[in-house]
């Protein structure tokens, strides 16, 4: 798939078939969240792929949501792949904490890859922390940054609606939209 077709396919899929993921396609999502940048590369992030049931049930109960969708697809999806990171193999700039950006940034070269291989993914970030510690046995000193189940999309959906780009992109000031500049005066520069 060409890569702007990857973003464009990318949805937050809830609903999965009972299919198995194929081994060589994990690999190759795990190996593109391996390539994603980080502080100084540091990698302070690592993976965690869950595929038992008992443990898929026991991280859907800790999902902190107004709805079950969540919890559903944890419990539905073949696999579900959670993200850690260790705050103090990263760094910080002005209180900025980078394990997140760095956990984040591999988390989404995963999600596009598996987008890539043909699996639906579901960026889930409200859960019970401590809890998802106790269950997968994260050490004290990671945090649990994110979580995705993966598997076959088993029902299609609309891509949510494209944001306007004159509301969220500007050029050289806060007021002055991207789409509205004659984008030849930048090329030319």
């Amino acid at each position: 798939m060409d890569f702007y077709d990857v973003i464009e396919n990318r949805k937050s899929i809830r609903t999965f078939k009972t299919n198995g993921l194929d081994r060589e396609k994990v690999n190759r999502m795990i190996n593109a969240a391996m390539m994603s940048p980080s502080w100084k590369n540091a990698t302070s992030y690592k993976f965690i792929l869950v595929d038992d049931d008992n443990l898929k049930q026991r991280i859907a109960d800790t999902i902190i949501n107004k709805t079950n969708e969540a919890g559903e697809a944890v419990l539905n999806a073949p696999m579900t792949a959670v993200v850690v990171a260790e705050p103090d193999a990263s760094g910080a700039i002005e209180g900025k904490e980078y394990y997140l950006v760095d956990a984040a940034i591999a988390m989404e070269h995963f999600v596009l890859a598996a987008t890539d291989e043909g699996y639906g993914t579901c960026w889930i970030a409200s859960f019970d922390e401590r809890k998802v510690k106790e269950i997968l046995g994260v050490p004290d000193s990671f945090r649990v940054v994110a979580l995705t189940p993966v598997g076959e999309v088993a029902a299609e959906k609309p891509h949510n609606p494209k944001k306007d780009v004159k509301d969220y992109v500007f050029l050289n000031k806060w007021d002055r939209a991207f789409s509205d500049i004659d984008t030849k005066l930048i090329l030319n520069h």
